[in-house]
């Protein structure tokens, strides 16, 4: 077991953790997160997706132990207290999410697109997007919700 010291949504988190727990497992098993959702558990569909010290980070690759001291956003951290976040109102209104699966970490994924880049053109979101898999959109709409939340923002 090792001491882990860290921040998640804003509050800060003391437990004792085995070596070999993942962040996505500690997430969703220790702390009753479970936006961040598993898919694969190799780092390729994105679905685990939470930002790590402001940068996204798959949390299937992660141990919780190695992250001492850092401060972690799933996506619930990113959903305000009042409703939902200007991006999840537009993968609403645009009707980007059929399963839901992939939505999490498509949110994280835009989130730190959108900070990094305000106006971002389809192409940007394509590519920001691009680690995410959803089976069930054909993502056009995902790119939409996205292009709507920026231009909300402008």
């Amino acid at each position: 077991m090792y001491p882990l010291r860290l921040t998640v949504n804003g509050r800060a988190v003391e437990r004792e953790v085995p070596a070999r727990l993942s962040l996505a497992d500690f997430l969703r098993q220790d702390l009753g997160l479970t936006g961040t959702h598993v898919g694969c558990e190799h780092g390729v569909c994105g679905a685990c997706t939470v930002l790590v010290d402001g940068a996204t980070a798959r949390s299937c690759l992660l141990f919780a132990a190695q992250l001492g001291g850092a401060t972690v956003t799933t996506v619930e951290g990113l959903t305000p207290a009042d409703g939902l976040s200007p991006l999840q109102e537009a993968f609403c209104a645009t009707h980007a999410m059929q399963c839901g699966f992939c939505t999490p970490g498509m949110i994280v994924a835009a989130t730190e697109l959108l900070r990094e880049n305000p106006a971002p053109s389809s192409d940007d979101i394509r590519d920001a997007l691009s680690g995410n898999l959803c089976m069930c959109t054909g993502y056009v709409n995902i790119v939409r919700a996205v292009s709507r939340a920026a231009e909300s923002r402008a």
